[in-house]
């Protein structure tokens, strides 16, 4: 199941440790978009920092910057929801009546409210967009999480036979926890001791040294799913997250998760119970699937 290994291009990066850090910024409050500061060309942003663009609509920094253009510089900022849209600014667009309706025999580990918790740190998560945007988002990522967990049943990776394959130790920081220590774990499976690592410093929280707190915490668990939705692309060309965002569709979202083996007739079989469990997760939502579906 644990099949969750950084592309060869962010590998590098990772071992440079270039991989960008997002800082975690607390959730929109009920405000409206005029309550944040204007925006200013050339003015230093931090990351999580929230302003006003020319158009009226909020947006985040997800990286630190000295004032780029929020509409140009998509890298450097996310649409921030404020007061546009019809969903309560703060909620997430999924119900807990929803979530234990999509997940009926989840692991108890598994919670809503750690789930819930763990969405300060992408704040862009399925609040980006329109309301038939955010929904879609919302079902796309726990259409994936429950494949890769069997429903949200598993922790961690059922073939333990695997866990000493996961250590690089090619990487200058090496394994520190243990060269068996870095199999999957939680809602996408997060393997191999690199992506502890650049996962850990995302967060800012040492995975490297303590990858058992993915397994034993379940806000930590559902980050490393956000982290990797919200900012890895895998084997493919963008994250599941702005594959969503911007209409991609869906297929896009299993090529960045596992693309190299499912996609392109390497496993429809998997591709398919991908998408209809999207779907599925989509008319819960009461939000119409759209279209590219297939990778």
């Amino acid at each position: 199941m644990s099949r969750r290994r950084l592309s060869a291009a962010v590998a590098v990066l990772a071992l440079a440790g270039a991989v960008p850090a997002l800082v975690p910024a607390t959730p929109a409050s009920a405000a409206a978009c005029s309550s944040y500061p204007s925006w200013v060309a050339g003015k230093s942003y931090a990351a999580g920092d929230i302003v006003r663009y020319t158009d009226g609509k909020a947006y985040i920094a997800e990286h630190a910057n000295p004032g780029y253009d929020p509409t140009i510089s998509t890298w450097y900022w996310e649409p921030y929801g404020c007061d546009s849209g019809s969903t309560p600014v703060g909620t997430f667009v999924v119900t807990e009546a929803q979530f234990n309706q999509m997940f009926p025999s989840r692991n108890g580990f598994y919670t809503y409210g750690g789930l819930t918790a763990a969405l300060s740190a992408y704040p862009g998560f399925a609040t980006t967009g329109s309301d038939t945007t955010k929904k879609r988002e919302a079902a796309a990522f726990l259409a994936n999480v429950s494949h890769e967990t069997g429903g949200l049943v598993h922790i961690v990776e059922q073939n333990t036979a695997n866990y000493p394959h996961y250590c690089d130790w090619s990487q200058p920081y090496g394994c520190p926890a243990g060269q068996a220590a870095y199999y999957g774990r939680g809602p996408i499976q997060l393997s191999w001791n690199f992506n502890y690592k650049a996962a850990g410093d995302a967060l800012g929280i040492d995975l490297l040294g303590n990858p058992w707190l993915v397994q034993n915490d379940a806000a930590v668990a559902w980050k490393t799913g956000l982290w990797y939705w919200n900012t890895q692309s895998g084997p493919g060309s963008m994250t599941p997250h702005n594959a969503m965002v911007n209409g991609a569709g869906f297929g896009h979202t299993i090529r960045a998760i596992n693309g190299s083996l499912e996609c392109d007739g390497g496993n429809p079989a998997q591709v398919q119970s991908r998408v209809s469990t999207y779907q599925r997760f989509a008319q819960i939502l009461g939000v119409d699937p759209g279209g590219n579906l297939y990778c």
